[in-house]
């Protein structure tokens, strides 16, 4: 049970709208029926991995240096399983998101600009939103760059009429989107016909990804396009939709099934993630197209490169997938900080809005001055900027869930934290790594 360490009650609960709307059953409803009933808000996390600012960093990866960065992928997937495993504890034993557990904690002074760093996350995540469904529009039905970009904004209609419907239509949108964008891979890897033997070598440890300035920084891309700021805020929320017992058996099955729904998810997504290095290592790496940075130009070059006009329209519809499904983790992962941190409450259609103006603008300001060229280093960037603001909040997670006071008989066993505080600690070092870098270059 919690303690009232918390210096304040639970206020208003993180998205009230939906907040335990769903059942999970009792001790009378048989065990994999609960398991059913928490399964959804794992893969609403596990777009992280599918979203398309990972397109470009995974692209670029692979056509740069081969099946290298696989382990970069797969390091990021178990930071992500370990630390998504934490917020669905937070979210069970305190009853509060991470923001408002950060506004709960922390002082002003602190507590704001935390909130400043997570909305540069969501603008960041969000402008990777809007170049990548703007050139899945581009790619599929033509439509120019500039004018896409502005059709991505009524998206909020999408989302309104879903939360409307109620939190399992969201989740059943957000994972048939995931299995056609995997359904779409399937053919795509089959395609290029990677050399399998080099892939596994892939996810072996390169002392060449620290070596290398160029690779480290795709690698930093690559861990900030995985493990997501926003999601660790989105799932301590989400979780929440589910109306588990309150009392502490309850609470424990609670975590342990919420834990499972993740830790599954992410596995599924790391399939997805892998195969977008997989067929840019395949298909540009192993002919010597090295610079292949920019979707649209990967787009371009698959029909040639595999022989078949069927790859790029696969390639444009996983794409226009991936925009379409990272559109609305990344509206319910801006009302939970907005909401959390300074209790603020806007209209839904409002906040969305007004985060994907704040997208749009950088984004047409790089295609008005470079063209769409532009348009790859731009998503690449996005996700180390992403990466950058990691620390910000996972270091108060690991604090909050560590803490038997704020946790009570639900506090992170110390194993747990440990590894968590080394994701922390290697995260950092790898981020004054690069700035220095970049600094001395």
């Amino acid at each position: 049970m919690t303690t009232n360490a918390w210096r304040q009650e639970s206020e208003t609960p993180s998205l009230s709208e939906v907040f335990r709307t769903i059942a999970v059953g009792n001790g009378g409803t048989s065990r994999f029926r609960r398991f059913l009933a928490f399964i959804g808000p794992g893969y609403l996390v596990a777009v992280g991995y599918m979203d398309p600012g990972n397109w470009a960093t995974s692209l670029a990866g692979g056509a740069a240096f081969g099946y290298t960065l696989l382990f970069v992928a797969l390091l990021s997937n178990i930071m992500a399983i370990l630390l998504q495993s934490l917020c669905a504890r937070l979210a069970v034993a305190s009853g509060r998101d991470l923001a408002q557990a950060c506004r709960d904690a922390f002082p002003k002074w602190m507590s704001v600009p935390l909130w400043i760093f997570a909305e540069l996350a969501i603008i960041a995540t969000d402008l990777a939103e809007v170049i990548g469904t703007a050139i899945g529009l581009n790619l599929l039905f033509g439509i120019p760059l500039e004018i896409g970009i502005f059709i991505t904004a009524a998206d909020v209609f999408l989302i309104l009429w879903l939360q409307n419907k109620g939190f399992r239509w969201i989740e059943a949108l957000i994972i048939s989107l995931m299995a056609l964008i995997a359904a779409c891979f399937v053919v795509l890897i089959a395609q290029a016909d990677p050399v399998w033997g080099e892939v596994i070598a892939g996810f072996a440890p390169s002392r060449e990804i620290f070596n290398n300035p160029t690779m480290l920084y795709l690698a930093l891309g690559i861990i900030g396009a995985t493990v997501m700021p926003h999601n660790l805020y989105l799932h301590s929320g989400i979780v929440q939709t589910r109306a588990f017992g309150l009392d502490l058996p309850s609470k424990r099955e609670a975590l342990r099934l919420a834990t499972w729904d993740s830790t599954i998810a992410l596995m599924f997504a790391l399939t997805i993630n892998a195969s977008i290095l997989i067929l840019s290592a395949a298909a540009f790496y192993t002919v010597g197209q090295n610079d292949v940075a920019e979707i649209d130009k990967a787009h371009l070059l698959l029909e040639p490169l595999l022989g078949s006009s069927l790859a790029p329209v696969l390639f444009g519809v996983a794409l226009l997938c991936a925009g379409l499904n990272s559109t609305v983790t990344a509206t319910m992962a801006g009302q939970i900080v907005m909401e959390g941190f300074i209790n603020l409450r806007i209209a839904p259609w409002a906040r969305r809005l007004i985060t994907r103006g704040l997208a749009i603008i950088p984004a047409i300001f790089v295609i008005l001055l470079y063209g769409s060229g532009g348009v790859g280093e731009l998503l690449i960037l996005s996700q180390v900027v992403l990466s950058f603001q990691l620390p910000f909040a996972i270091v108060p997670l690991v604090m909050f869930t560590a803490s038997r006071a704020k946790m009570g008989e639900l506090v992170a066993p110390r194993w747990l934290t440990g590894l968590c505080w080394l994701i922390a600690a290697v995260i950092i070092v790898l981020n004054v790594n690069l700035l220095s870098t970049v600094l001395l270059s």
